[in-house]
């Protein structure tokens, strides 16, 4: 396996055309989007608050577009490789058990949010152990600015592996991944205030982005020997889009019959 071989399905013009003429293809580029703005939105929120330790507005403006760009260019690399992997039923046996285990840490820790937040204190606990060990620095090598773009660029990393392993279990094209994913992150990062505040107003968003992980770990198992059983990818979209609408209309019913509390 060569790299052209493995990046050639992005330099397809032909592939390219069929994607963007495609209304199933874009049925599952939507999907893909939704659910890179639901399950990130709170990464938005990180990514932002980083910036704040940059003084200068104009420069948190710009730290932001450079860790845009690497997160791009970040998403073109691992979906590359991503789209090899997942073809080893190993990967999509780990994968499966990865998402599921997700899905079930969220459940868990709704059910649980005294053992969950006495385990992110002891967390923190132990980041500020390590960090005082650490000897104290007086000078950096790199700017403040460029310390900054760093970490927002690994943050990004370590956000966009989820968004990526999920997205090629919905489809084995690299260029619908490549494309629902760049829209994804431009669209959270724009729009990231109002998706904190519509799901303020639908707190059941947060909840169905989980069950919808839970329901694509279902499907990478389905598709392992000896079932060998692939969702269509337009029933699978249609399943998603039939979720959020039976949603927004259960917290409606909610709201009327209950009033309006927070799950």
């Amino acid at each position: 396996m060569t790299i052209f071989k493995l990046y050639a399905p992005f330099f397809d013009l032909g592939n390219w055309g069929h994607v963007l003429t495609s209304g199933k293809d874009w049925m599952i580029i939507l999907t893909l989007i939704l659910m890179e703005c639901l399950l990130s939105v709170d990464n938005a929120v990180v990514l932002a608050a980083q910036t704040q330790a940059l003084p200068d507005k104009k420069d948190q403006e710009k730290s932001l577009l450079y860790g845009l760009w690497g997160a791009y260019i970040f998403r073109f690399i691992v979906i590359g490789i991503g789209t090899y992997l997942i073809n080893f039923w190993e990967i999509k046996l780990a994968g499966s058990i990865y998402l599921f285990y997700l899905s079930f840490k969220f459940f868990y820790d709704q059910r649980h949010p005294k053992q969950a937040a006495e385990h992110e204190k002891e967390k923190e606990e132990r980041k500020e152990a390590r960090e005082k060990k650490k000897p104290k620095k007086k000078k950096h090598v790199l700017s403040l600015f460029w310390r900054t773009v760093i970490s927002i660029e690994s943050m990004d990393i370590v956000f966009s592996i989820d968004s990526v392993l999920a997205a090629l279990a919905v489809s084995d094209n690299p260029v619908v991944v490549l494309i629902g994913g760049m829209i994804g992150i431009l669209c959270m990062r724009g729009v990231a205030e109002i998706i904190i505040k519509l799901m303020d107003i639908i707190p059941e968003l947060q909840p169905m982005a989980y069950v919808l992980i839970g329901i694509i770990a279902l499907k990478l198992l389905l598709a392992l020997p000896p079932l060998h059983y692939e969702m269509p990818n337009t029933a699978f979209a249609i399943l998603v889009f039939a979720i959020l609408g039976l949603t927004i209309l259960f917290h409606f019913w909610r709201v009327k019959r209950h009033g309006k509390k927070h799950l």
